[in-house]
């Protein structure tokens, strides 16, 4: 059997499962999962590596209408998502309505790619209103096949992985064999500190939140860890640290535990909070934070 290869984007509305989705198909949690939309602000790439294949699966950023340049930054981390890929999922579900962001579903629409559509959630919906659901979604998407599932409970994920092993190309490894991602371990600091935000604080504080490692020190039994915590407004800096520091200690602590799982030794984690008024809006802060694509 030839060796194969490719590049699978993941892609949809926010809120859909993608991230849910792509954790399954790597096998690994790379990307972060909340409750809350727009959790994911970045590619990520996640590499599977076999004997006789090698696929690299693209968490995109949930697709919106941008109110500012980091949302910019993230819709074009989705649209460039179907300009590289060799197979599209893309990812609906049972509770969203049909042929939201039409213009997105039309450029989906205009790939010369394979495309899977996926309708996640099914086990929040009846037959009937699945299938209902399946002939609008051919309407809107004629030549996609569809794959109803639940990520949740791992519903169909693995007839869905096998399609996708037959449908990309034979090609040599784009990584090594060792690959797991194109992100450096900086990000994956910085995105479980970001998760704990979107799990603790409520509102606008969450989404006006970026986390930039500033110091990542390994040694040989621990790493040691400073993290700025980047705000809009001095109020939401007040929210972040609590009363007493109560808040920041309790989202220390928690990301503390998660960071010693990851990398799997001791970590000493500082956390530090800075207002950089409008950053959402400033391109140094974008390229800093690495949303930069120009």
């Amino acid at each position: 059997m030839a060796y194969k290869s490719g590049f699978v984007s993941i892609v949809g509305n926010p809120n859909v499962g993608k991230s849910t989705l792509s954790n399954l198909l790597v096998g690994e949690r790379l990307s972060i999962i909340t409750s809350k939309a727009q959790t994911t602000r970045h590619k990520i790439l996640g590499i599977v590596n076999k004997d006789d294949y090698q696929i690299v699966f693209s968490d995109t950023p949930g697709v919106l209408q941008p109110n500012y340049k980091l949302q910019e930054s993230m819709l074009k981390f989705s649209k460039s998502a179907l300009v590289d890929a060799d197979l599209i999922l893309f990812i609906t579900d049972t509770v969203e309505t049909p042929g939201k962001n039409e213009d997105f579903i039309k450029d989906v629409s205009k790939s010369n790619v394979p495309l899977l559509l996926v309708i996640n959630k099914v086990d929040l919906s009846t037959q009937e209103q699945l299938e209902k659901l399946i002939e609008t979604w051919k309407t809107l998407l004629p030549d996609a096949e569809i794959y109803p599932i639940s990520a949740q409970h791992k519903f169909n994920i693995e007839n869905l992985y096998n399609r996708i092993l037959e449908l990309i190309p034979e090609s040599p490894p784009y990584f090594e064999k060792d690959a797991l991602t194109d992100k450096p371990m900086r990000f994956f600091v910085s995105e479980i500190i970001r998760e704990k935000i979107l799990l603790y604080y409520q509102k606008e504080i969450p989404y006006s939140v970026e986390v930039e490692v500033d110091e990542f020190k390994e040694g040989q039994h621990r790493t040691d860890i400073n993290a700025i915590i980047h705000v809009v407004r001095d109020s939401q800096k007040g929210i972040i640290i609590g009363h007493q520091g109560k808040a920041l200690k309790k989202l220390g602590t928690a990301a503390r535990k998660d960071l010693e799982t990851f990398l799997g030794k001791k970590i000493f984690l500082r956390l530090f909070v800075k207002v950089s008024k409008d950053w959402r809006d400033k391109d140094n802060f974008l390229k800093n934070f690495g949303y930069d694509q120009k």
